[in-house]
């Protein structure tokens, strides 16, 4: 008990529940885009499914969090799935498509969504959160983690309630957000071990983690990913238009 009263302990709760909202901005835009296609009666529970069980993954996914990190391609194969989803999400919500859909299949198709978007985008998020569990020592770092992640959990929630309503007021959003996808996917795969021996790279930041990327290449790599998904969405949003476009009555 003494341990919960030490200034490390707080210390450590404080700089994950920090770390969290600094990274959890892709989250919030992931489960907006994700849910604004719900009815508006579905949609907060939408958002708070998938946050929850996002961040119930990224607490499993500590405890395998460095070992994923030195498989070679996985990096690779996650950065290709979040190009798909970012393309997926910037495609036209079809409101007559879903007319045989229940409502209750939207809403679980799209915390699906949330959670393996999220489940990707964590393996080099959650080493920074286990950094600071690992400041405070003892046997608490696990129970740092959890508190640290749930106390986020409403601020996750919140602002993307905002995004949604901005989506809303503001389409361009979504577009950026799809984007945002894609330049994660891009700085991802270029990270990957079986790239690393191939590029520049930096001294690690601690003896247990890879080198790093120079910031060039990492830069570069994510643009590239950004623009391919915007590239690969607005192709694929004319096909659909088209698609749809009734032909002229002769």
């Amino acid at each position: 008990m003494d341990a919960y009263l030490q200034a490390d302990f707080w210390l450590a709760v404080g700089q994950i529940i920090m770390i969290d909202i600094l990274l959890g901005g892709d989250n919030a835009v992931v489960i907006a885009l994700a849910c604004r296609g719900l009815p508006p009666n579905l949609r907060a529970k939408g958002i708070m499914w998938g946050t929850v069980g996002a961040i119930v993954l990224r607490v499993i996914l500590i405890f395998f969090a460095l070992t994923l990190l030195a498989i070679p391609y996985l990096k690779i194969v996650g950065g290709l799935l979040l190009v798909w989803i970012g393309v997926k999400l910037l495609l036209p919500q079809d409101d007559d498509g879903h007319g045989d859909v229940q409502a209750s299949d939207r809403l679980w198709a799209a915390v699906k969504t949330v959670i393996v978007a999220d489940l990707v985008m964590s393996l080099d998020n959650v080493i920074a959160i286990a950094g600071a569990a690992e400041s405070a020592g003892g046997d608490h770092k696990m129970p740092l983690v959890v508190f640290g992640l749930l106390v986020s959990i409403p601020i996750i929630v919140w602002g993307s309630q905002i995004v949604i309503k901005l989506m809303d007021r503001f389409p361009m959003i979504i577009t950026l957000g799809g984007m945002l996808l894609g330049w994660i996917a891009g700085t991802m795969a270029v990270s990957d071990p079986a790239v690393l021996g191939l590029v520049p790279t930096l001294p690690a930041l601690r003896p247990d983690l890879p080198p790093e990327v120079i910031p060039a290449l990492r830069y570069g790599a994510g643009i590239s990913g950004a623009l391919l998904v915007l590239a690969i969405g607005v192709v694929l949003r004319r096909r659909a238009s088209a698609g749809r476009t009734p032909k002229p009555t002769p």
